[in-house]
């Protein structure tokens, strides 16, 4: 298994962050840039929402994208983030299966 895989699903913050992507309409509050479930959630809200820092938000966002299991896309100045919900789905099966 991908060592950045399981460090991105080694943090209860990290993997809080993939429940509220599941459905971003019902966590976040509408945005002025950005479709919440078509373009994703500012980086600045799920920091708020978390309840820590930028960058310690940024750091848990840089883990989970560098395992595939969120995409950043870049709107103006701000970076907004949505699951990839197909490489979780391979994720969900490639842990499912017998070792």
């Amino acid at each position: 298994m991908d060592v950045d895989l399981v460090k991105a699903l080694a943090n209860d913050k990290r993997l809080q962050i993939l429940e509220w992507l599941r459905d971003p309409a019902s966590h976040f509050p509408p945005q002025r840039e950005g479709d919440l479930v078509r373009d994703g959630v500012c980086s600045l809200f799920i920091a708020e929402k978390l309840g820590v820092s930028q960058p310690t938000c940024g750091e848990h966002l840089k883990v989970l994208a560098k395992a595939g299991l969120i995409r950043g896309r870049k709107i103006k100045q701000w970076v907004f983030y949505r699951r990839d919900e197909d490489r979780i789905a391979a994720v969900k099966e490639l842990l499912s299966s017998d070792w």
